[in-house]
């Protein structure tokens, strides 16, 4: 029997090595980060988080979203796959319904919240179209449109596919017998997808619990537990082990989940063959469920159709010029041609090994004699890997692994895509499998043959169709997530989504979308391939007779490819570590235009192709700097001051600087300011005049209740920008007088709190506001390109934050190159630099009168991390 049971429990060994290094490990070490603590107290930061104000808040918040919005998804998802399947309606629009259902997975999920702003905010399409807003998005009705968006498809695919595998002879049969029609769709219908529902409900419930993208947008100040792990691991100041705590409590609903799964597990049915059955006429039926159906596509094609329109006029919704002038721009930038092979090569190779990953672990608990022990293995792994959010595996694999050669390679992005998105394409394939007749392992052992033999002849081109929608699935998800791969992407292995964000941090949300239409129309050609496979297997499957020898030999010679390519993925290619390689690689959190500025210095000075240039919001790349210390990819740095001094105090990362660049005011012997960053009060003329609002001139008026819920201002838990707003405060009313302003203020911003530093001013610029407070020089370029935006420098001061060069000390190989080009970008790039940030760095600099602020001023304390926790808990008392 042992002999027998060999091929099994092989596989079986491999997949779970597999769940055990790149599942197991990053959670047991995440588990170990929560408890560490150097006093000695064990449970210090469970308490600390457990008791902190509005966590249990947060995960409430959570559980009714999340909850409410899987329901939903539910039912919506059942109706849609009902209409396919059970319904006389013509062929054309069932496949509206099907196209429909799955569009948003065909798209980023950050581009989500966006289309939700671009589609019903103030100045949305849907509300530019009817007059009036038809509901305030921001909150729990922004998360629930969006959740049920996200979630869709994927509960879709699973009730969808499900239903394929019902036989509907027993509905005929339900009827000879007298049934009602009702008793008939519960018996012949609902029982046998119980399962399948209860799976769909807990898979969009997850997906909705741990999702950060849609709440950072749509949020407001609907706090959910998401939110809170993204300040603490990616806030301006990050604390992992706090966050690793956050990350245990989001793990708690799994339990459960297992528990009910497991329960519900015997509602599962098995036919011996499908039945192909008319379905019955009823007009009734089809009239209902296709108005339902229709409607909840047209919903979702109304979101996205900003998605279409907005990088199409000029500038939305101020300018509708039709302009290609986006388009250009975006795909002439020099890198993405790379980047975007890299997507390419990522999701393809994410597929492959994914899809036998899922296809095995199916093979395994519904096709093999293995123990139900080895089964409930596979089974947690399955329900596990759906509960972990996927920036929570990206920092987990940050930490891991930063110390090894998997580091910044795309070996280790295809593991974490195949780890965070293996749950689905395992139901899918395992609702398939356990679906077909299970006698014909039987049979093949009566005729002689073995497990592996039956497998590959019998139930793999059954089975098909399913494998070719779990390729599609891991190919399509590879394309368009961002979350987790965020942390592991290297300067060499960066993918497009990636670089999404990275314009999210410029805050160009044109280009967002012209990228994010390139994702979609590559995964609609790469769908459109897989079905056509797909369809091309049906036909040859009614042909078995001569062609079934060739049939074989194609398989066999299809699976050994695919093993080979995937082998290949997971052990050889590095992508990272290997390439072109003495560049100097600078990671930087600069601005476009401090970027561009760097870079023309560089290439006007002998260095252009010897380096190369990654961008990153400052809490990711603080994140980075902490967790790897010298082990980061990176050999030259562009950092917030502050952010290097901890780097430095943890880490002992840096060199010290070989030559003298005369700053004006002291500095580490390890780093020099490169650029000063002021904030200043930023408004749209155009919604300041037909809202009838004055003008402020102090950041004491924005409390002001005329300007209620006209004000946008990020929060300094997960921003820094937002410390240029509390200083002056602070500096001007003490911290007393500062917390009135402060409380009067973030009452007036209400929903419009923004994690990120690019938040106010997007909002600013597309409306949904009258007034923000951020970067002054991003209002300064808005108001020169014609945009209706200005800026007022508040009467307590233009406070600012210093951003300063570095050179990790990574060794011969790399220090003195980088060193040479740090006092490049100091000497040679500081009069562009000025352009756009005005204030004098060094001796012999003066400011130009045109471009310098009004007022000024600098903190009467050193900026130190300590002094920034300390203004977040002032912060927090003024909400």
């Amino acid at each position: 029997m042992r002999k027998k049971n060999i091929e099994i429990k092989i596989l079986f060994g491999a997949i779970v090595l597999l769940f055990i290094l790149f599942l197991a490990a990053p959670i047991v070490m995440l588990l170990l980060k929560s408890f560490q603590d150097g006093t000695g107290k064990f449970w210090i930061h469970y308490v600390e988080v457990l008791s902190g104000k509005g966590f249990w808040k947060a995960v409430g918040n959570s559980l009714k979203a999340a909850g409410s919005s899987a329901a939903i998804t539910t039912v919506l998802a059942f109706i849609l796959a009902y209409t396919v399947h059970y319904t006389n309606l013509p062929g054309g629009l069932k496949k509206i319904v099907r196209y429909g259902a799955v569009l948003p997975m065909l798209l980023p999920t950050i581009t989500y919240g966006f289309a939700i702003i671009y589609a019903f905010g103030r100045q949305g399409l849907i509300t530019k179209l009817i007059g009036h807003q038809l509901f305030d998005i921001y909150g729990y009705g922004g998360l629930l449109i969006g959740y049920i968006i996200y979630t869709l498809p994927i509960s879709f695919l699973l009730i969808h596919n499900t239903m394929g595998y019902i036989d509907k002879k027993f509905m005929v049969v339900s009827r000879i017998m007298g049934d009602s029609g009702f008793q008939t769709f519960r018996m012949t219908v609902l029982r046998p997808l119980t399962g399948t529902l209860a799976a769909s409900f807990i898979q969009s419930f997850f997906l909705a619990f741990t999702d950060f993208g849609i709440p950072a947008s749509v949020g407001g100040q609907y706090e959910v537990v998401a939110s809170v792990l993204y300040e603490e691991m990616l806030g301006s100041v990050p604390d992992f082990n706090r966050g690793a705590v956050v990350a245990m409590v989001m793990l708690i609903p799994s339990v459960a989940s297992i528990a009910v799964l497991s329960f519900l597990e015997k509602y599962n049915v098995r036919y011996n063959k499908i039945s192909p059955v008319e379905n019955f006429k009823n007009p009734v039926r089809d009239g209902l469920c296709g108005v339902a159906s229709l409607l909840t596509a047209a919903l979702i094609g109304i979101v996205f159709a900003v998605v279409f329109i907005v990088p199409f006029v000029n500038g939305w919704p101020y300018d509708m010029t039709l302009t290609l002038d986006h388009f250009r721009e975006t795909l002439q930038t020099p890198a993405l041609a790379g980047v975007f092979k890299n997507s390419l090569f990522v999701a393809l190779i994410t597929a492959i090994a994914g899809s036998l990953v899922a296809y095995g672990a199916a093979l395994i608990t519904t096709r093999s004699s293995l123990p139900v022990k080895s089964k409930r293995v596979i089974e947690s792994i399955a329900l596990v890997t759906n509960t972990i959010p996927g920036m929570v595996i990206g920092i987990a694999f940050l930490l891991l692994f930063s110390r090894t050669s998997l580091r910044n390679t795309f070996a280790l992005m295809i593991l974490c895509n195949i780890v965070h998105y293996f749950s689905t394409p395992y139901l899918m394939m395992k609702n398939s499998l356990e679906k077909m007749n299970a006698s014909w392992e039987t049979t093949a052992m009566l005729m002689g043959d073995n497990w592996v033999k039956t497998i590959f002849r019998v139930v793999t081109p059954n089975a098909l169709p399913t494998i070719l929608e779990v390729f599609s699935y891991y190919f399509v998800n590879a394309m368009v997530t961002v979350s987790a791969v965020i942390f592991i992407a290297g300067a060499r292995t960066m993918v497009i989504t990636t670089k999404i964000k990275e314009l999210q941090h410029f805050a160009k949300f044109n280009e967002i979308f012209v990228l994010s239409l390139c994702i979609l129309f590559t995964n609609i050609v790469a769908k459109g391939v897989f079905r056509t496979i797909a369809n091309y297997q049906r036909k040859t499957n009614k042909n078995k007779g001569e062609n079934h020898m060739k049939m074989k030999k194609a398989a066999a010679a299809c699976l050994a490819g695919l093993m080979t390519l995937s082998a290949f993925a997971l052990t050889g290619c590095s992508g990272g570590n290997s390439g072109a390689a003495k560049e100097v690689v600078i990671y930087s959190n600069a601005d476009d235009e401090a970027v561009e500025a760097m870079k023309n210095a560089l290439d006007g000075n002998g260095y252009e192709g010897k380096y190369m240039f990654q961008t990153f919001g400052t809490a990711e790349l603080g994140g980075k700097l902490l967790a790897e210390g010298k082990n980061i990819e990176a050999d030259m740095i562009t950092m917030s001051s502050f952010y290097l001094d901890s780097a430095q105090e943890q880490n002992q990362m840096f060199l010290d600087l070989t030559f003298d660049a005369k700053p004006l005011a002291e500095t580490s012997s390890f780093y020099t300011p490169i650029t000063s960053q002021e904030g200043a009060i930023i408004v749209n003329t155009e919604v300041m005049k037909a809202e009838n609002l004055p003008m402020p001139k102090s950041l004491k008026d924005l409390a002001d209740p005329v300007y209620e819920g006209q004000i946008s201002v990020t929060d300094i838990k997960s921003s820094s920008t937002a410390w240029l707003l509390i200083q002056a405060i602070v500096s001007e009313y003490g911290e007393d007088g500062a917390k009135e302003v402060l409380s009067g203020i973030y009452k007036n911003a209400g929903p419009h709190i923004e994690d990120s530093g690019s938040g106010p001013i997007k909002k600013v610029r597309s409306g949904e506001v009258a007034i923000g407070f951020g970067l002054r020089h991003q209002a300064v370029a808005d108001k020169a390109e014609g945009l209706p935006i200005d800026y007022v420098d508040p009467t307590e001061g233009n406070f600012s934050l210093t951003e300063s060069v570095a050179v990790i000390d990574k060794g011969d190989k790399t220090n003195g190159l980088a060193m040479e080009m740090a006092e490049c970008i100091i000497k040679n790039g500081r009069e562009e630099l000025q352009k756009t940030y005005p204030n004098p760095l060094y001796e012999g600099e003066t400011a130009d009168s045109a471009q310098k602020s009004a007022y000024p001023k600098v903190f009467p304390e050193t900026l130190t991390v300590e002094l920034l926790k300390k203004h977040q808990e002032l912060s927090e008392s003024c909400k």
